[in-house]
C-alpha cells in the first residue's frame, strides 16, 4: 500500500536549484553546541582549554560528556595570552573572534595540530584545513531556526542519530516578514532557548532545504563590502588592529572607550548590537581585560539585508 502522501496543502516554496551550501561536506548537526558536543566525542578528552571570552553555551557539551575543563586568557588583539603547553590528554578551543582571526587559526593550527578545535561559529565561510576539528553555527549568518556543522575524525556518529524537527522553532524568522524586529524580539529569545540541552541530532529537513535555497556568494560580498565601508571610516578610532586578511566576518567589532554612550544612541535609534558575552561580566572582574572586551566592543551589523545607506546611518550615530 502506497505510504507517500500525495496531494493536500502547499509547504513552504524554497529553492533548490544549488546543489550545494558552503559546508555541507561536514557533519550536519542541530546545533552549534551540539556539533561541538560530536567533535569532543570523537576524541579522548581529559581535559579542554577554553577562553574566559567565549559564549557559556561552550560549557554544555562539556558537560554532558563529563569532560573538565580551564581557562585561559587572551590578549587586547583576541590572541592566546601566552601559548598554553597541552599535557598528554588536553586540547584547546579558539573562537574565530567575529571572523576575522583566521589568520592567526592557521598559526594556531602549527602549534596544535589535531589537539586544536577551532569554534568558527562567528566566521561561517573559514576554510576547513587538515589537522584541527573544526564547528559551524549557520545560523549566526544567515536566517535559519538552528544547525550546526561539524568536522571532525570521527564520522559513524551522524548515522546513528536521529533528524531534528524545526518547524516550531521559525516564528521568529516568519514575524520579521511582516512585522518590525522588535515584536518578534521574544519569540527569538525563546527559539533561542529550546535550543538549550537538546540531545545530539541530524540537521532537520528544513533547515538543510532553507540552507539549499540562500546565494552564500552573494552574501559573502555584501558583507565584505559592507566591513569594509564601516571600517575605512573607523579604523582610526578602533582600539583593534583588524588583519584584513579574512574569509567573511560576521560583524565589524568596533572597540571604543566610550562603548557605553555609543551603544545608547545606537538603540535609542533601533540599531540594535549584541553584548558578546554577557556571562563574562560574572567569570571575569572588572579589571580583567576580557571584561572591557565584552563592555567595550560593539558588534556593528553588516549583514546581507543592508547597504552603504544603512552603514551610513551607523557611522552617523556613532559619530554623534
Amino acid at each position: 500500500m502506497n505510504k507517500i502522501e500525495i496531494g493536500g496543502y502547499f509547504h513552504l516554496e524554497l529553492s533548490r536549484k544549488r546543489k550545494k551550501f558552503i559546508h555541507d561536506d561536514g557533519v550536519l548537526l542541530n546545533s552549534g553546541r551540539n556539533a561541538l558536543e560530536y567533535v569532543l566525542s570523537s576524541k579522548k578528552i581529559e581535559r579542554l582549554w577554553i577562553p574566559y571570552y567565549t559564549c557559556d553555551t561552550i560549557l554544555e557539551p562539556l558537560i554532558k560528556l563529563n569532560i573538565d575543563y580551564s581557562f585561559y586568557s587572551i590578549n587586547q588583539q583576541l590572541e592566546l595570552y601566552e601559548l598554553k603547553r597541552l599535557s598528554s590528554g588536553e586540547f584547546i578551543l579558539y573562537t574565530n573572534y567575529f571572523g576575522v582571526k583566521d589568520e592567526y587559526v592557521k598559526s594556531l593550527s602549527e602549534v596544535y595540530g589535531d589537539r586544536l578545535i577551532v569554534d568558527n561559529a562567528q566566521s561561517f565561510y573559514s576554510d576547513v584545513t587538515a589537522g584541527p576539528s573544526y564547528i559551524y553555527s549557520p545560523r549566526k549568518f544567515v536566517g535559519v531556526p538552528d544547525g550546526g556543522i561539524a568536522y571532525s575524525d570521527l564520522t559513524y556518529l551522524d548515522s546513528q542519530l536521529e533528524m531534528d524537527i524545526s518547524f516550531s522553532r521559525c516564528s521568529h524568522l516568519l514575524r520579521r516578514y511582516d512585522e518590525k524586529a522588535s515584536n518578534g524580539y521574544n519569540d527569538f529569545r525563546e527559539n533561542s532557548k529550546l535550543l538549550s540541552m537538546q540531545p545530539m541530532k541530524t540537521m532537520s529537513q528544513l533547515t538543510r532545504a532553507l540552507l539549499f535555497s540562500i546565494d552564500f556568494e552573494q552574501i559573502k560580498e555584501i558583507r565584505l563590502r559592507n566591513f569594509s565601508y564601516l571600517h575605512n571610516n573607523l579604523y582610526l578610532t578602533n582600539l583593534l588592529d583588524l588583519n584584513m586578511a579574512f574569509s567573511c566576518p560576521m560583524v565589524y567589532p568596533y572597540y571604543t572607550e566610550n562603548a557605553f554612550e555609543i551603544r545608547n544612541r545606537l538603540l535609542a535609534n533601533k540599531i540594535y548590537v549584541a553584548t558578546y558575552w554577557p556571562n563574562i561580566f560574572q567569570w571575569c572582574t572588572t579589571c580583567d581585560l576580557e571584561y572591557q572586551l565584552a563592555n567595550k566592543i560593539l558588534p556593528l551589523p553588516i549583514d546581507q539585508r543592508y547597504g552603504f545607506r544603512e552603514m551610513d546611518i551607523i557611522l552617523s550615530v556613532i559619530a554623534g
